[in-house]
C-alpha cells in the first residue's frame, strides 16, 4: 500500500509538531468553555499519537503494535513532562497532564481493538 511509507514520516511530523507545542510557550489556546481545556487537548493529542504510531507499528508488521504503541506513547508523554520541568522556565511538570496524555492512549487503545474486532467479522 502505498500509504505506508508515509506512515513513519507522519510519526515524525507529529511527534516534532508536539514536542514543539510542549516545550514553547503558547500564548491564547481556544476555549472549549471548561476549566480543564488543556487537559482536554492533552487527551487528544496523545490519542491522535497513539494511532499514528500504531500506524506505523502495523506499517511495519511488528508483532503486538498496540502494546508496543502505547507504550511508546506513554513514555514519550512522560519524557516531554520531564522536559518542561527541567529545561523550560514557561512550563511545568504536571501529572494530570502525564495523566491526561495516558488516558488519551487507552481511549485509542479502545478504538483501535474494537476496529479490530469489527474487521475480524
Amino acid at each position: 500500500m502505498a500509504l505506508k511509507k508515509w506512515a513513519l514520516p507522519i510519526v515524525i511530523a507529529y511527534a516534532l509538531a508536539l514536542t514543539i507545542a510542549s516545550l514553547v510557550q503558547i500564548g491564547d489556546i481556544p476555549s472549549l468553555g471548561s476549566s480543564f481545556d488543556d487537559k482536554i487537548f492533552h487527551f487528544i493529542a496523545y490519542c491522535m499519537f497513539m494511532i499514528l504510531v500504531d500506524n506505523y507499528c502495523r506499517a511495519k508488521q511488528y508483532t503486538s503494535p498496540i502494546l508496543i504503541s502505547s507504550v511508546a506513547v506513554i513514555i514519550y508523554g512522560i519524557i516531554i513532562e520531564i522536559l518542561q520541568h527541567t529545561i523550560t522556565e514557561h512550563r511545568t511538570l504536571d501529572a494530570y497532564d502525564a495523566l491526561a496524555n495516558t488516558l488519551g492512549v487507552c481511549f485509542a487503545v479502545l478504538l483501535l481493538k474494537s476496529r479490530n474486532k469489527l474487521k475480524l467479522k
